[in-house]
């Protein structure tokens, strides 16, 4: 099913690619990029997130194909439209040395299992705790936002190797990490080749 973009989402893209060439991006990173700016209305993501298009591909492949997505808060799931989300923070209890937004995702993963995408848009704990599990994660967006712990926690999901979405200042939050899922949602699945078909 195509969506639909209402006209002031149209025009404020416009704009924005007025102030902002995303061009030269490849196709996933420039949808990422994008709608990451467009939800802030900060220009300066565009150089703050770092992101691979090989891994966004892999993930875009996975998710339209239906694999789990956690999420760490309910704002992140609010605003993650046409999709269901995992949330486990209504469940989750803090403990000695534990967060309940650590303890949610220990949850969630009990859940889901490996081969999730994990979006994490406000505890830094939350990210902290899933480098710790085996999850296999097809995507980590982790875009964390904060004064403590935030920086440190992205910098240790980009040391992971794990395949991700993040950034390197304190910047972040929820509506930054659903719309970089969001991105990766709206973008047209690729169609088979039929070129071989019109030429036979």
């Amino acid at each position: 099913m195509n969506r639909v973009v209402h006209p002031i989402e149209q025009e404020s893209f416009r704009r924005l690619r007025a102030r902002l060439d995303t061009s030269h991006f490849p196709p996933l990173t420039r949808a990422v990029v994008e709608r990451v700016v467009h939800s802030a209305a900060d220009l300066e993501y565009a150089h703050d997130l770092v992101l691979d298009e090989g891994e966004l591909a892999k993930a875009h492949a996975a998710l339209h194909a239906g694999a789990p997505v956690v999420v760490d808060v309910e704002m992140v799931a609010a605003g993650i439209t046409r999709r269901d989300t995992v949330c486990r923070l209504k469940d989750a209890e803090s403990g000695p040395g534990l967060t309940r937004s650590a303890h949610a995702i220990r949850l969630a993963y009990e859940q889901v299992g490996p081969g999730a995408l994990w979006v994490i848009g406000n505890a830094p704990t939350a990210l902290e705790e899933l480098l710790t599990l085996d999850a296999a994660p097809v995507l980590v967006i982790g875009l964390p936002v904060g004064f403590v712990g935030a920086v440190e926690s992205k910098a240790a999901l980009r040391e992971s190797g794990l395949p991700a979405v993040s950034n390197v200042s304190e910047k972040g939050g929820s509506a930054v990490a659903s719309a970089a899922l969001n991105a990766l949602l709206y973008h047209p699945v690729p169609q088979p080749d039929s070129q071989s078909e019109e030429k036979s």
